[in-house]
């Protein structure tokens, strides 16, 4: 069943009255019926064309949000083939909110991992909601440097509120565990590419995001905080996260403006949760076009190419308004 936002309810309507119909099978006059569930189709589509066309960045925030928008273990199933999960970060223990492993991309092998929220209860508890612990980073760090010992490409999906808040986590070098990921992804010898595919929330996305390619779905958002934690500190009052997201500069349109992203990867009309497949198959070929360009560079241009990318991001961009 499909699940409505609050800002989608003029098509939730239209698409409502469409199923109506439909149940109504071919009792009275089926002609009739029929070219009404056109109308509506045609009315319903062109609504939801002009919602997506002007979305305000707290609706992108929603839609980035979305209970049945595709997560990292869809995309894995979706695109890479003779997956092999691996496990643990030889130091603690697991992390579920963080999948990792090897396997093939269009006949490529290639080391991915990535967020898990989980899509539904049971499995949103098993991966913490996509909030790792440090035994996640360092699982990420641990295969990242086997990938690199291997001249294997990384290939890193982000979907997070951020790391885990835990006192458990802080015990365990939560800060430490983020900038050892961080440094890791930076001295890759080999190409890594990153896609956010929902929230890129502060540290916890920038661990496993620090690529030479940086991709970003359409209604995806990438930011230094929350906008509901921007709200609490800035005015005291969590009420003004529409505030905050417009402030804050979180879509992929501004990213792109900032040099912060390279590529931004087209939705289906209505995001993402509308069709998981289609915006699977764009996000693969998305990916495969960033590793081409950096196929054939030796590791030395690729770690430099990486760190010229990240010095000059803000140095020409302009500034917010």
């Amino acid at each position: 069943m499909r699940s409505y936002l609050d800002f989608e309810k003029p098509v939730a309507e239209l698409e409502a009255k469409v199923e109506e119909l439909r149940t109504m099978g071919t009792a009275g006059d089926a002609v009739a019926i029929g070219e009404e569930i056109d109308r509506l189709e045609t009315k319903a589509a062109l609504a939801l064309k002009e919602l997506y066309a002007d979305l305000t960045p707290w609706q992108k925030t929603q839609v980035a949000r979305h209970p049945q928008r595709p997560h990292c273990l869809d995309y894995i199933a979706g695109l890479i083939s003779d997956f092999m999960p691996l496990a643990g970060d030889r130091k603690f223990g697991d992390d579920d909110a963080i999948v990792g492993g090897l396997g093939r991309f269009r006949g490529e092998s290639v080391c991915i991992l990535g967020h898990e929220k989980g899509s539904d209860t049971e499995s949103r508890l098993k991966h913490n909601f996509g909030m790792a612990r440090p035994e996640g980073y360092r699982k990420a760090a641990r295969l990242m440097e086997m990938a690199d010992r291997f001249d294997i490409p990384v290939i890193s999906l982000v979907d997070t509120a951020g790391a885990y808040p835990g006192i458990g986590a802080e015990e365990r070098g939560q800060a430490e565990a983020i900038a050892r990921s961080t440094d890791v992804c930076l001295s890759l010898g080999v190409p890594n590419v990153a896609v956010i595919l929902g929230e890129g929330g502060s540290g916890g996305a920038i661990a496993i995001a620090t690529a030479n390619r940086v991709l970003m779905l359409e209604h995806a958002i990438y930011s230094v905080i929350s906008p509901e934690g921007a709200a609490s500190i800035l005015w005291r009052d969590t009420g003004k996260a529409q505030e905050a997201a417009t402030n804050l500069k979180i879509t992929a349109q501004d990213m792109v403006s900032f040099g912060v992203i390279d590529t931004v990867v087209l939705e289906p009309t209505g995001g993402a949760h509308r069709d998981p497949a289609a915006t699977i198959a764009a996000t693969g070929e998305a990916i495969a076009n960033a590793l081409s360009e950096l196929r054939g560079l030796d590791r030395d241009t690729i770690r430099r190419q990486r760190r010229e990318k990240f010095l000059n991001i803000g140095r020409e961009a302009p500034l917010p308004e």
